[in-house]
């Protein structure tokens, strides 16, 4: 059962499965955002806020054989919230990743990203959950009329930071991006079409993936 469901996690939060507790992920974490553990999660790794959700899949689940296709695709047919699947590509499961990229990607239609180890996936995690809340600053911002709606310079250091943690974006396309879109809230809503327009065909993929 997905049982996160019923979960509203606040921004910044991150609300973990028990069975993470203690692991080099989880340390890596504490600290950077507010980690709550919980018993009962179900099928999910880590739950965010914005109804995401995190579904790991390890080196040794991918050599272990076909449970964590099992668990995708329970998580997929039960669940309603955004699941992003970060599984971790070493050298020992990299004969494997094809596979899994073409059962998470086109059957399943959720968004992949790949780790080389547990660092990097809290690293991840911790770009998403400050994506999520910048975003949300942005949105308040926009919808309170007391609030002077002037156009966020890309000079702004947060919005400037919180673009450059989207892959493929360095300082330059973070620029191009905030002085098109001004905002990270108009940015996440951006279509391809016109992320394209900024960066080109390629790297607005990745913005629109991510």
């Amino acid at each position: 059962a997905v049982t996160a469901g019923s979960i509203v996690v606040p921004y910044g939060h991150v609300i973990g499965n028990e069975k993470w507790r203690g692991s080099e992920l989880a340390q890596r974490l504490q600290g950077k955002v507010r980690l709550i553990f919980e018993d009962g999660l179900g099928l999910v790794d880590f739950h965010l806020s914005n109804k995401t959700c995190i579904l790991l899949i390890s080196e040794a689940d991918l050599v272990a054989g076909d449970e964590f296709k099992r668990r995708l695709v329970r998580f997929r047919n039960a669940s309603s919230l955004r699941g992003i699947v970060i599984v971790e590509k070493t050298q020992i499961s990299d004969q494997y990743y094809a596979g899994v990229q073409k059962l998470v990607v086109l059957e399943l239609g959720m968004v992949l990203l790949p780790v080389a180890n547990q660092g990097e996936a809290a690293q991840l995690i911790i770009q998403l959950v400050s994506l999520f809340v910048v975003r949300e600053q942005s949105r308040d911002r926009g919808a309170n009329p007391f609030v002077g709606r002037q156009r966020a310079g890309p000079a702004e250091p947060a919005l400037l930071r919180a673009a450059q943690r989207i892959p493929a974006v360095g300082r330059s396309k973070a620029l191009l991006l905030l002085q098109r879109f001004g905002s990270i809230h108009r940015l996440c809503n951006a279509s391809l079409g016109e992320l394209e327009q900024v960066v080109g065909q390629t790297v607005a993929q990745q913005i629109h993936t991510f």
